[in-house]
């Protein structure tokens, strides 16, 4: 159910550059290690100055420009699993107040301080958050609860800092909350409307137009029985 909550704030801008962490037998970079920052960061179309990815084939870029987690999840993980988390914890760079998954929908467009912004997609955890906290099982649970947060991409770039107040300029039409794409992407992977629901929504970042795209046209021919 959308709430509609049009107002949060920047509680905490987190930001670091990829550090070299063990994974069984090898060392991979990654940017899963951030930090909370109280200076102001310029925010362009490709993220944060002072910010960067280990993996610039699955995060960063355009459509993922800003991660974005949920201050209220922090309470939801340690009621539900006894598990603490604070700010940059799921390496967001932005931690909101109030908002939810149930709040945002893809495409709505957000002024925060001197930028705009646009809800793209949720975010999707791989392992490294598992190698973050030690649990390698959380992205799972991530999954699973539908605590993933979001990304933004950035439509007016400026400076941006804790505190900035958000709010929702305006609202996609079509209503199709960042939980009820992890619905359609991660649990009820058949539901075939409501995968072109969300593929009519342009605004829905181009990786999971193709995932979802390829994923529709296997159902049909399933159902087609080809």
């Amino acid at each position: 159910m959308l709430q509609q909550t049009d107002r949060a704030t920047l509680v905490s801008l987190n930001v670091g550059e990829p550090v070299a962490i063990a994974h069984g037998s090898k060392v991979i970079q990654s940017g899963i290690y951030k930090v909370p920052s109280l200076d102001a960061h310029h925010l362009s179309s490709m993220g944060l100055n002072g910010d960067g990815q280990g993996d610039l084939i699955n995060h960063g870029g355009p459509d993922k420009a800003v991660c974005v987690y949920f201050e209220r999840r922090f309470a939801s993980w340690k009621e539900e699993a006894d598990l603490s988390f604070t700010s940059g914890a799921f390496g967001e760079n932005f931690t909101l107040s109030d908002w939810t998954e149930e709040d945002l929908c893809i495409g709505d467009i957000i002024h925060a301080g001197e930028t705009i912004l646009q809800v793209s997609q949720p975010r999707q955890p791989c392992f490294k958050l598992g190698l973050r906290h030690s649990l390698p099982e959380l992205p799972a649970r991530v999954l699973k609860n539908g605590y993933t947060g979001c990304y933004f991409r950035v439509l007016k770039e400026g400076q941006i800092a804790t505190g900035t107040k958000f709010t929702v300029e305006s609202r996609h039409p079509a209503r199709k909350t960042i939980a009820e794409a992890n619905r359609v992407m991660y649990r009820n992977k058949d539901d075939i409307q409501g995968i072109r629901e969300l593929l009519d929504v342009k605004e829905l970042a181009a990786s999971w137009q193709e995932q979802l795209g390829a994923r529709l046209e296997k159902l049909l021919k399933e159902k087609q029985g080809g």
